[in-house]
């Protein structure tokens, strides 16, 4: 058996792996059940998002929808979650492919994205309904906190509905210069079910 082996070092002499240990801090894990949305508010049921953390996590697990074809989306607020409205500017695209392998595209979706709209951002747009259509992915948020500086986030997800296998792409930033302390997560028709964990990312 050859001996395994990290920088040259066998593995009994690693002290280091040059990672941070402990970088993902878990804050807060909600489960939707026939739910209309989901919120993370900070200061609310041990929720933190403010300056704790340069850069928070949200990972999707298992979302489905109620209404096929429903749209996953987010937003934003600066006021303790009183208002959903930061305005948003983004990008989406997506890549998918099917089944019978007749289709496989790459595409920019026009309707996915905003021009310093206030109205909810797409995640995915087309949630599947049947039970084994489900839709996994995560989300950043960078230095929600600042002062000084726009509020970038960074989406990316892969959903089964269909019978396609779709990846969809989403990032833009909430331009405001406000700290961002709540995000919503919520279907534009019907309910979904599902997990969202939020994290915290220390700084290295």
């Amino acid at each position: 058996m050859a001996l395994v082996k990290y920088n040259d070092n066998s593995i009994s002499a690693v002290t280091s792996t040059a990672l941070a240990e402990g970088s993902l801090v878990p804050i807060k894990t909600l489960t939707a059940s026939g739910s209309a949305s989901l919120s993370f508010v900070d200061g609310s049921n041990d929720v933190v998002l403010d300056s704790t953390y340069p850069i928070y996590k949200f990972e999707f697990i298992n979302i489905n929808g109620s209404v096929n074809a429903s749209h996953f989306n987010f937003n934003f607020s600066t006021d303790g979650g009183s208002n959903y409205n930061v305005p948003k500017t983004s990008t989406y695209f997506n890549s998918s492919h099917n089944e019978s392998d007749t289709s496989a595209v790459v595409s920019y979706n026009t309707g996915g994205d905003l021009a310093n709209g206030t109205g909810d951002q797409n995640i995915y747009r087309g949630l599947g309904n049947a039970s084994d259509e489900h839709l996994c992915g995560h989300s950043f948020l960078f230095n929600p906190s600042s002062s000084v500086f726009v509020k970038h986030f960074l989406n990316q997800v892969q959903n089964t509905g269909s019978s396609y296998s779709a990846h969809g792409f989403t990032a833009g930033y909430g331009n405001t210069t406000s700290p961002i302390n709540a995000v919503i997560f919520k279907v534009n028709s019907g309910t979904f079910d599902g997990t969202i964990k939020l994290y915290g990312i220390k700084d290295s």
